[in-house]
């Protein structure tokens, strides 16, 4: 019978592996589901693990950097530009170190800084120009730069003392949401100039007294003290309690400048942010809103200006300018 494996000759093929032998459920376990397929970012060879990988090291590498410095750290800041540098060395700001850049032109200011430092014993060193964009964050050093550590601010009580020991009527300036720091210095400068004996800024939500404001004031920030206030509105309180009057400058006030006839009474004159204004609970606490006559009613002033005006103003009725 053809394909009869007993016919003679024939060769009987054994077939391979044990024909008796069952899979042992092999068979059954591959048909099975394996469950859902992983995402792509828990799949250890995909580009998208790879990427949650480097971005958790980066994570890591920025935790164990040195954090940024916050109020009351020991971190240096920086005044720069030759007039800053000059004034606050001549006021006796305790500087660390004063920074002149490679091939700078040795003019007066930049000559009387230079002895100062000498007489006070303050390091001089000549660094690279581009030492100095770096530390000073590419702004307009003119070549010369001090190492100056944190502002330290002064109680509010400080600022009535000090009008005391001048046998002089208290005036002081409060900020009321100014956050820009340049605002804070171009008060402090116009507080200088027009007889104020302080500035106070809360100790939140406002511009606090950092190298830009100090360059901007232009040293004054060493001439008068600038307090801090853990509470404004508290603050305000105490001072009308000392028999002071609370002066807000706002738009739409009931008196105008010219017309401030308290100007010559102890003062505290609350300056408020150009965008907002006065507070609410600020603006309560004011005895009387002055505001600042202008020739149009579109125009507005920043709180810089603004401050510079009613303090120019308050100085010439007291017979100061």
């Amino acid at each position: 019978m053809p394909g009869s494996s007993q016919r003679k000759g024939a060769i009987r093929k054994k077939p391979r592996g044990n024909p008796t032998a069952g899979s042992g459920g092999r068979v059954r376990r591959g048909l099975e589901g394996k469950g859902p397929t992983p995402k792509a970012v828990d799949r250890v060879k995909h580009p998208a693990h790879k990427r949650a990988k480097a971005k958790e090291r980066a994570k890591e590498r920025e935790r164990t950097r040195r954090p940024a410095r916050k109020d009351g750290d020991s971190t240096v800041e920086w005044v720069y530009g030759r007039n800053p540098v000059v004034e606050a060395l001549r006021a006796g700001v305790p500087v660390a170190a004063l920074h002149v850049a490679e091939g700078t032109e040795r003019d007066a200011r930049l000559r009387e800084a230079m002895l100062i430092a000498v007489e006070h014993g303050i390091s001089i060193l000549e660094v690279p120009r581009t030492e100095l964009d770096r530390v000073t964050a590419g702004g307009a050093h003119q070549g010369v730069a001090v190492q100056i550590p944190p502002y330290e601010y002064a109680h509010p009580d400080d600022l009535l003392d000090r009008a005391h020991d001048l046998h002089e009527v208290p005036l002081v300036v409060a900020l009321d949401g100014v956050t820009d720091p340049r605002n804070l210095g171009a008060i402090t400068r116009s507080a200088a100039a027009f007889g104020a004996h302080g500035v106070l800024v809360p100790e939140r939500r406002t511009a606090s007294m950092s190298a830009s404001a100090w360059k901007t004031s232009a040293g004054a920030a060493a001439r008068i003290p600038v307090a801090r206030a853990t509470n404004l509105n508290r603050a305000l309180k105490s001072y009308k309690d000392a028999g002071l009057l609370v002066v807000g400058l706002d738009m739409g006030g009931e008196v105008e400048l010219p017309e401030l006839a308290v100007a010559t009474e102890p003062l505290v004159l609350v300056v408020g942010s150009e965008g907002k204004g006065l507070t609410r609970l600020v603006r309560e606490n004011c005895d009387v809103i002055v505001s600042i006559p202008m020739t149009s009613a579109t125009e507005s002033l920043n709180a810089g200006i603004a401050t510079g005006v009613a303090l120019y103003e308050i100085s010439r009725r007291r017979g100061l300018m």
